[in-house]
């Protein structure tokens, strides 16, 4: 037997025969690979949440098949026109009403969450201060504005400095009309970055689920021939793998809406319908948003008395053991049974390296990760079956 030739009927690892020159490229692309994709994180996860709804688009234009037998351009056509006619329609009809209670239950958390750090400070326990957006202290705001006041009517010309203000520089007038206009340009800025970052997400799903195989025949060819099967398998369990947590995660933070929003509705709590839907949407990030979502929940109950508070807390709790132990368990089972604790800090650590965009889409890429891991090291490298 020639020297360094793995033996395939034994289980195990079994290393590549590679030359030096070989395993150096090796480890120089994989770093370079690691420091471009650090480096562009990003719009990586930019182009990943595209792959997302691709796969969501994709997923329903496979259901609708089932039911009509129309090409496949004209079934991504009618989900697409029906999805988008439902966000319109959501927007005209329930935009007024869930952006009116968004901002009472901003006012009312803020005022809340100020109660709660006054009471926590007679036991000795300070935080810091809560403030709604807009909000600064009054006393230094006054002081400061006498303060102007007065050294205004220090310069010459009188009535302020009236005189002096009148011939300054272009400069300076352009320097104070950047500073009035600093914030809505701030505002307009941020608007059309999330829009544009809609609009890639957007164009992306639906390029993605127009023709999903060409796209995947077209990454299998950058696989030596020899291995090109077991890529194609391994991206097909992936978009596999993907579809089913999709679904089972829009059906669980359906459920939590509807039931959130039904139990603080009944308990006659404020803004109960954007309540119940901060907490379906924050379902999308496992541990962290449902532990987000509780405390507004709370928070807002506080407004309407202790009862409503602890009613509040009890819906919450009831439907998060209805997710935990119904919902999840049997939804996603066969999508993504990984530990809590290993989500958990997987969320920890896409967090820390990625900030939001890691935290919101950590589950779906340790979904990725899961299937690359049974599929190619478990089962390619060490010979065993991974668990089903």
């Amino acid at each position: 037997m020639q020297q360094g030739t793995p033996i395939k009927d034994e289980p195990g690892p079994h290393p590549a025969n590679w030359s030096p020159a070989a395993s150096g490229i090796a480890v120089v692309a994989f770093i370079a690979l690691l420091i471009l994709a650090w480096t562009a994180a990003s719009t990586l996860l930019l182009i990943f949440a595209g792959i997302l709804l691709g796969v969501f688009l994709d997923g329903l234009t496979r259901l609708l098949g089932q039911v009509i037998g129309l090409g496949r351009g004209m079934r991504l056509t009618i989900v697409s026109l029906i999805l988008g006619g439902l966000t319109l329609g959501f927007l005209v009809f329930g935009g007024a009403t869930v952006v009116q209670q968004g901002r009472e239950l901003g006012q009312t958390v803020t005022k809340q969450a100020g109660s709660v750090r006054d009471r926590l400070k007679e036991y000795g326990i300070d935080l810091p201060a809560f403030s709604a957006p807009g909000e600064t202290s009054g006393d230094q705001d006054t002081d400061k504005a006498k303060d102007n006041a007065a050294d205004k009517d220090k310069k010459p010309g009188g009535l302020g400095g009236l005189a002096s203000g009148a011939i300054k520089s272009p400069g300076s007038l352009l320097s104070d009309a950047g500073s009035v206009l600093g914030p809505a340009a701030a505002v307009v800025t941020g608007l059309f970055s999330a829009l544009g970052n809609v609009l890639v997400i957007v164009f992306l799903g639906l390029a993605c689920a127009a023709d999903p195989a060409s796209y995947r025949d077209g990454a299998v060819r950058f696989v030596p021939p020899h291995y090109r099967p077991r890529a194609t398998a391994l991206l097909d369990g992936m978009g596999e793998t993907l579809r089913h947590w999709l679904f089972g995660q829009l059906i669980t933070m359906a459920v939590i809406f509807v039931c959130i929003w039904a139990g603080l509705s009944f308990l006659g709590i404020g803004g109960a319908l954007i309540l119940g839907l901060q907490a379906g949407l924050l379902a999308f990030i496992p541990t962290i948003g449902p532990l987000i979502a509780g405390v507004i929940i709370v928070l807002a109950g506080l407004a309407s008395g202790t009862n409503a508070a602890l009613g509040a807390f009890g819906v919450y709790l009831v439907v998060q053991c209805l997710e935990s132990y119904g919902l999840t368990p049997f939804i996603q089972k066969r999508a993504l049974d990984i530990p809590p604790a290993t989500i958990f800090a997987g969320q920890l650590v896409l967090g820390v390296l990625f900030g939001l965009w890691g935290i919101a889409l950590a589950l779906p890429l340790m979904a990725v990760i899961k299937v690359v891991l049974e599929q190619v090291y478990i089962e390619d490298t060490l010979d065993e079956e991974a668990e089903v």
